[in-house]
């Protein structure tokens, strides 16, 4: 169960990992997405209509990241490279509604060319501990393809475990969980 109730808090503008910067996704950024978005590879895990171009990929991904910020239902965070200020990706906390429950998920994108380097890790662990640390539910979910084997990869690094398969958005996908207690007995033994 979500338990925050002052949504924006659920953004993680501003904050920090070792190597990420967070911010606020911009119109900007689309030129930049829109590289991901002509990965046919990736773009295969995702609800969108095989008809569709890379282009209108695009577009209904940023309708969707700023409807989501203008109905405070979380949002993804730009990824910025804290070295090089390449966009490295996507990652954040969503509020989804997973068979009619209501959940919070960490969802996690990234660049062609920033995959294979740990960056969805440690963005996705960053939303762990943040959300956790200020309690904003008891547990979290990842959504994720039932093939897209490197995603469930970060997911299970991350201290999940699968909970369960099920159709969401229209494609099968395989839930991802981490209770709060598992986390933090988990923090308590380092």
């Amino acid at each position: 169960m979500i338990q925050v109730t002052d949504r924006t808090r659920l953004w993680l503008f501003g904050e920090e990992t070792e190597r990420l910067a967070f911010r606020k996704i911009d119109e900007s950024d689309f030129d930049t997405w829109l590289r991901f978005c002509e990965d046919s590879g990736i773009m295969r895990y995702f609800a969108f209509s095989e008809t569709d171009s890379p282009r209108e990929k695009c577009q209904k991904w940023f309708e969707k990241v700023f409807w989501r910020y203008d109905h405070l239902l979380g949002g993804m965070n730009a990824l910025i490279d804290k070295q090089s200020g390449a966009f490295t990706g996507q990652c954040g906390l969503l509020v989804q509604l997973v068979d009619e429950q209501e959940e919070l998920e960490i969802g996690y994108s990234l660049m062609p060319e920033a995959r294979g380097f740990g960056y969805a890790l440690e963005a996705a662990k960053k939303c762990r501990d943040f959300a956790f640390q200020n309690h904003f539910s008891d547990s979290l979910i990842s959504i994720i393809h039932p093939e897209n084997v490197d995603s469930q990869q970060v997911a299970i690094r991350n201290g999940m475990q699968l909970w369960k398969q099920t159709t969401f958005n229209g494609m099968p996908v395989n839930v991802y969980r981490i209770l709060k207690t598992e986390w933090e007995a988990s923090t308590s033994s380092l």
